[in-house]
């Protein structure tokens, strides 16, 4: 019999994927998903290129719609709710960035409090504090005024992150959040993913190394070229078979300083 006390005192999902299929255009019905995603969660999305692991996390941002199932948003469907109230609780950053008109490092962070203005308002001293912070964190202070052309790929990588740290929302949607980063700024991005973590937030991000994975990740969600899917704790999930299956890669695998780690097995 469940303990009464434990459903009490599990928080709330702030994501519920119910029966949800992505829409991939040219693809059949994938297993549908069914899981929570609770405040104080990272799940991290593995699988190969064109598994759709960029389509699902569109759709659970509201970017496009599923082909069937339902996402609730803190117990709200997620397409009843106003844009304004998704943009305060989710924030997305995207795999890749198309800037369409010229703005300084300071004027794109602050496009995250944006959520928070009424129209024509002007930022706050306030809002201007919470994106300095956010570039000092992902190592761009000084570079406020430079403009946003002028950055390397990996500079701009960390803008966008800084971005979603300055609208502070209780979801992180994080489509590769690496791509285009150093070493140094990989472990630095991810650390600031897991402190958020650790203060209440949840995160769900495409990665393609299952190292990085292994170590940040708390849950994992596996998409196979095939449609299928299967999601569990990440213990549970990197199993040495079921992620050869998952990249037709053989792997060499190991332990150090108490974690899995993976290589491709090479001739």
């Amino acid at each position: 019999m469940t303990d009464s006390r434990l459903l009490q005192s599990a928080p709330a999902p702030l994501l519920t994927l119910m029966d949800l299929v992505v829409d991939i255009p040219g693809r059949g019905d994938g297993a549908p998903l069914n899981l929570d995603i609770r405040a104080g969660q990272c799940w991290g999305i593995l699988g190969p290129n064109g598994a759709g692991k960029s389509t699902l996390l569109h759709t659970l941002a509201g970017l496009r719609p599923p082909r069937r199932g339902t996402i609730r948003l803190q117990g709200q469907p997620l397409g009843q709710l106003p844009r304004r109230r998704i943009a305060r609780l989710l924030g997305m950053v995207f795999q890749d960035h198309q800037d369409g008109f010229p703005a300084t490092v300071l004027e794109t962070a602050l496009i995250g409090r944006h959520p928070y203005l009424r129209p024509w308002e002007m930022e706050s001293a306030e809002d201007h504090q919470a994106a300095l912070k956010a570039l000092r964190q992902v190592d761009l202070a000084g570079m406020e005024t430079r403009l946003i052309a002028t950055l390397s790929g990996g500079e701009r990588q960390r803008l966008a992150i800084a971005t979603a740290l300055t609208q502070d929302p209780r979801i992180f949607l994080l489509d590769e959040p690496t791509n285009h980063l150093d070493l140094h700024h990989q472990v630095a991005v991810l650390d600031i993913v897991r402190r958020a973590v650790a203060e209440g937030r949840s995160a769900v991000l495409t990665l393609h190394d299952v190292n990085l994975a292994a170590r940040y990740c708390d849950h994992l969600l596996l998409m196979y070229p095939g449609d299928e899917a299967c999601w569990g704790t990440t213990r549970e999930m990197l199993v040495p078979n079921a992620l050869e299956r998952l990249y037709g890669q053989a792997l060499v695998t190991g332990e150090v300083e108490g974690m899995p780690v993976f290589f491709p097995r090479t001739r």
